[in-house]
């Protein structure tokens, strides 16, 4: 394949791009982008509805955020107004809402609902245990979703003091931790335009250029692809050798690392990859590092077959590291934290690739693989790539560096 020599002395893939439209040269990444239709949605809630009645829950109050645009579409800010969605273990689910919100509310509610709202004065909280008790459901088991803010379970005590709550992460979790096919798609779209992304940014870093002008450079591309910018992380030099980063002035200079953690999203649904490389010509030492780090994302990617257990994909990694003298554990020069962690609706998701976590590895399931290294003082090397499980084992979402030279 042919090779293009980028501006920072990085060989860049010059795979064909669709015709370039616009001031940055981009278009929006050919190829289908397949909405969450509304029957798949009403198949995850009778999904949660038999996990509720194995665990023995009368209803599932679930907030805004990732699990309400999950279950019901709802694309909705936490505020101190309540809205919530009450997933009953049988029929119809209800939403309660403030009366002014609940025509924007229903522009993206996805499936038959039963909308109740309240007014300025009044406690919403009240509305969700009547609505329980209407179906004779207020004495029941309440399940909680575990993101679910303090001052709501206070409230729900209070209005429903016959009821007992409990934790309702399993139904939640055993939901949404195996995604679809029609999930893993969208996932796919939004990993195919960031590495595009990539391979539009990383040939036009400059020497002197900051993280923001990266980062900057990185989002826009993004955005004309086709994706929902959703962070562009660019740590210089000795910043890398820190996780998430350093506070200190940055600046592109030859020989130096440049760590690039950036993501989208494609109607919700994230990606999350990480490229290390050098500006200039990288030394020995970073050369070294870095083959250390991508044997290390294949020693975690060939250990995650289905029925393991997803702690022994991190096992393996810190054996291998501890090997080469790092560590010991999470000690530095070393891994200072997992291998991986669940990816779909949100960045982070359970379950996460690190010590001591039994779940077993199942088709659908979906994990970032990033088993960095960091040298504090000198330089880090993060490669990250996600992948999802199929019936036969792990498959990725993004190819893989092959090089220090050819990050993409």
């Amino acid at each position: 394949m042919l090779l293009a020599l980028g501006a920072a002395g990085l060989a860049t893939s010059a795979l064909a791009q669709p015709r370039a439209t616009g001031a940055l040269g981009l278009s929006r990444l050919p190829g289908p982008e397949v909405p969450i239709t509304p029957e798949a949605r009403q198949a995850r809630v009778t999904r949660a509805q038999a996990l509720m009645r194995r665990q023995g829950l009368s209803a599932l109050i679930i907030e805004p955020g990732s699990s309400l645009v999950y279950f019901t579409g709802v694309r909705w800010s936490r505020s101190e107004r309540v809205t919530c969605a009450i997933l009953p273990v049988e029929g119809e689910i209800g939403i309660v809402t403030p009366f002014f919100e609940e025509p924007s509310v229903r522009e993206s509610l996805a499936l038959p609902a039963q909308v109740r709202t309240w007014q300025e004065h009044e406690d919403p909280l009240a509305l969700v245990a009547g609505w329980l008790r209407d179906r004779k459901l207020g004495s029941g088991v309440i399940g909680l979703e575990e993101t679910l803010r303090y001052f709501i379970v206070d409230g729900l005590k209070r209005n429903l003091p016959t009821a007992r709550l409990a934790n309702g992460a399993a139904v939640v979790r055993g939901c949404r931790m195996i995604k679809s096919a029609e999930e893993i798609a969208l996932m796919q779209r939004a990993s195919d335009i960031t590495i595009a992304a990539y391979r539009h940014t990383i040939p036009r870093i400059e020497a002197g250029m900051r993280p923001s002008d990266i980062g900057g450079m990185m989002n826009r591309a993004t955005a004309a692809l086709g994706g929902d910018p959703e962070f562009a992380l660019v740590l210089l030099g000795e910043a890398a050798a820190y996780p998430h980063g350093s506070g200190k002035p940055q600046r592109v200079r030859p020989g130096e690392v440049v760590l690039m953690d950036c993501g989208c999203t494609v109607q919700g649904y994230q990606s999350d990859i990480s490229r290390t490389f050098v500006f200039g010509e990288p030394t020995e030492k970073q050369r070294k590092v870095w083959s250390q780090v991508q044997r290390g994302q294949q020693i975690a990617f060939e250990t995650a077959q289905v029925g393991v257990p997803a702690g022994r994909v991190d096992d393996a990694v810190r054996r291998h590291y501890g090997a080469l003298g790092y560590g010991p554990d999470y000690g530095l020069p070393g891994l200072s934290h997992r291998t991986g962690h669940g990816i779909g609706l949100d960045g982070h998701e359970p379950v996460n690739l690190v010590r001591e976590e039994a779940t077993l590895l199942a088709p659908g399931m979906c994990f970032s693989d990033e088993p960095g290294l960091y040298l504090p003082g000198e330089f880090g090397i993060r490669l990250e790539d996600c992948f999802h499980m199929s019936e036969t084992g792990p498959v990725w979402f993004s190819t893989p560096s092959a090089s220090i030279e050819q990050p993409v």
